[in-house]
């Protein structure tokens, strides 16, 4: 029975038969879908109040499902999730990425199929390279996307400016070279600044920096360009983290994660940061009391490759329909509701994965990064034995800043990643 209808025979009962009117109120009530929505801290898709707010615009369109939130965090969220699968209460709908919607959880089969949400105009609008990090190798849809970004380093451009590094920075393109850089560190470093900048390895937390920095120095890659295999091994990557490991002012610190690197680099312990976006910034206005300047990642060749962030839905297959749909209608709203979206990607401090207008034209913040969008590299982070390979990342880097060989190191990475792609 459709909602007008049980409207219109509610009002007719009203007239005729209190009693029944009520009966046919509960009745509509009883109906009523129940999901779970679980959401890293995507921008303020993190806090509540903020997510509070879209979920009742959501409601005054469909009041016949009822959102519950559980809010994650990038140190524990995987694990919450893990638990919750083997317990056999996933959450109805995921708000992540492609790493672990489509690579992960949608490739062990746990995610349903969103073809139906992809239709033809969805294709048309939504950017081909989102769309392609958004299903599987065998062209299963596990995710619909939201938002997107390009992950930047950042320096403390006062620290800079005193040590006379400021020469080195092209700051209008934002980008620098690899021998640049080295005088950069070195300068600051000389300057009296010891801990310039921190390769955090205490676990995944932030990774994407630490791979963009590497492959970016000599112009290596993460990952085949048909995402099968794991390239770490290549000359250009060891070449990069020896440079690295033997350069003074940039430590391998075991004991940081990317939060943490960020919070050093907040508080002016560090003077560049890794682990950086335009997220990053806005949520620690209040603690920055220095002129920040984003950066791409230094290469020899001047054109950087920066790992991008897509975010988007995925739905855990639970085995209920009723569900399945009802969390269909809420990613549909949130990503393609003309009016909602805007609210929707704003809420996540990044941009949108389709065309929808300027949204951040008063915004001079998110215009001044809105020039990394551009240096946005390939989007690797699909290649199977994700998960696996993530935790030999940290791993390695640490083992190379405890003394380890590199190149020892690096293919002991690669081949236990590698390893992982087959499992």
């Amino acid at each position: 029975m459709t909602y007008r209808k049980i409207l219109a025979l509610s009002l007719a009962c009203t007239l005729a038969f209190p009693v029944t009117a009520f009966a046919a109120k509960d009745e509509k009530a009883d109906k009523a879908t129940d999901i779970t929505l679980w959401t890293y801290p995507i921008g303020s898709w993190g806090d509540a109040a903020t997510v509070d707010s879209l979920i009742a615009s959501f409601n005054e369109a469909h009041p016949e499902i009822n959102v519950t939130v559980e809010y994650l965090d990038y140190t524990n969220g995987d694990d919450q999730i893990n638990t919750a699968i083997e317990g056999g209460q996933a959450p109805d709908i995921v708000l992540e990425g492609p790493e672990r919607l489509v690579a992960n959880w949608g490739a062990k089969g746990l995610m349903v199929d969103l073809a139906d949400l992809w239709t033809d105009e969805a294709k048309e609008a939504i950017y081909p390279s989102v769309e392609a990090a958004c299903k599987s190798n065998d062209g299963v849809y596990y995710e619909y996307p939201l938002c997107m970004t390009a992950h930047t380093m950042a320096i403390n451009k006062d620290v800079f400016e005193a040590a006379d590094a400021m020469q080195y920075i092209d700051e209008e393109t934002r980008t620098w070279t690899t021998e640049d850089f080295k005088k950069a560190v070195q300068a600051v470093y000389d300057s009296g600044q010891e801990n310039v900048g921190a390769v955090y390895c205490a676990g995944q937390g932030g990774d994407q920096g630490t791979r963009a920095l590497v492959n970016n120095l000599y112009g290596g890659t993460f990952t085949n360009p048909e995402h099968t295999e794991y390239t770490a091994n290549s000359e250009e990557n060891i070449k990069a983290l020896e440079l690295l490991s033997g350069m003074d002012g940039i430590n391998f610190d075991a004991s940081l994660q990317g939060a943490d690197e960020i919070n050093l680099f907040c508080n002016g312990t560090l003077a560049m940061a890794f682990c950086w976006n335009v997220a990053q910034e806005k949520n620690n206005l209040e603690n920055i009391a220095f002129d920040v300047l984003p950066m791409a990642f230094p290469t020899e060749s001047g054109e950087p490759q920066l790992c991008g962030g897509i975010w988007g839905f995925g739905i855990f297959d639970n085995g209920d329909e009723a569900k399945i749909e009802a969390s269909k209608t809420f990613i549909d709203f949130m990503a393609n509701d003309e009016k909602q979206v805007v609210e929707s990607v704003k809420a996540s401090s990044y941009w949108p994965v389709k065309d929808i207008g300027n949204i951040y034209e008063d915004d001079e913040l998110m215009t001044e990064y809105s020039t990394f969008v551009d240096y946005m590299g390939d989007y690797y982070q699909v290649v199977g034995g994700w998960a696996e390979a993530r935790t030999a990342w940290w791993n390695m880097l640490q083992q190379i800043g405890s003394g380890t060989d590199v190149k020892t190191a690096v293919e002991e990475f690669t081949t236990t990643a590698n390893a992982a792609v087959t499992q």
